[in-house]
């Protein structure tokens, strides 16, 4: 079995991308390039990592009108993500379209609360709910909306399962025990998330900022 860790490379420098990708592609199960690094480098710079063999998780995010989301899933056909996301707050019909227009193989994950929110910055926003409840709100309209699954701190993932028990559920913002949170306001470590239900686990700074990233994917892998 590949491991569930997915590494979170988040530089616009393709080739600092690649040489990470590279030092840890043994002991990881994936490679996750969001916004940052799209941004930089493309669709291009996506089918350049994915020569280095590794599964794809494109995290764009994605958020807008139904019709635009479609358009934008259909330009990103060819790169045949393994993993996609949208935003659930984008709501039922964007995440039908988003689904409808994804590679038969990849799996279209909604974002519920981001990890770097808490219930004061969801208030700041007009959402009334701890992110315990809406993440539970998000998680069961996404399910609604025929997806494959959801985005959501290691704090709320039990209760993501609970609700959805066949459901495929993305873990960001984890730190090994020993770790510095960030800007991480939910966090957990990757063990404690797997034994939640997590279904892959995103983990960026721990490794990729190490001085040795092969040797802390190996450490965190053998944790799990």
């Amino acid at each position: 079995m590949s491991s569930p860790v997915y590494v979170a490379i988040d530089t616009p420098d393709i080739e600092r991308a690649k040489l990470l990708a590279r030092q840890v592609r043994n002991h990881v199960g994936g490679l996750k390039l969001g916004l940052e690094f799209f941004s930089a480098n493309g669709r291009q710079g996506i089918r350049e990592m994915a020569e280095i063999g590794l599964p794809i998780f494109l995290d764009l995010k994605l958020h807008d009108i139904p019709n635009t989301v479609a358009k934008a899933v259909q330009a990103l056909r060819p790169l045949d993500p393994a993993i996609l996301t949208v935003h659930a707050a984008g709501g039922r019909a964007m995440m039908e379209d988003a689904k409808a227009a994804a590679p038969e193989g990849t799996k279209v994950v909604a974002v519920t609360v981001l990890t770097s929110l808490d219930a004061s910055d969801l208030t700041a926003i007009g959402v009334a709910s701890e992110p315990y409840a809406q993440v539970e709100r998000l998680t069961a309209l996404a399910r609604e909306a025929g997806l494959d699954g959801v985005v959501c701190s290691g704090n709320e993932v039990a209760a993501a399962k609970a609700l959805w028990p066949d459901g495929f559920f993305v873990v960001p913002g984890l730190r090994p025990a020993d770790a510095q949170a960030g800007d991480q306001k939910r966090v957990m470590t990757p063990r404690a998330a797997l034994d939640n239900g997590a279904s892959v686990l995103v983990i960026g700074r721990p490794i990729t900022q190490a001085d040795d990233p092969d040797g802390a994917a190996r450490a965190i892998g053998a944790t799990l």
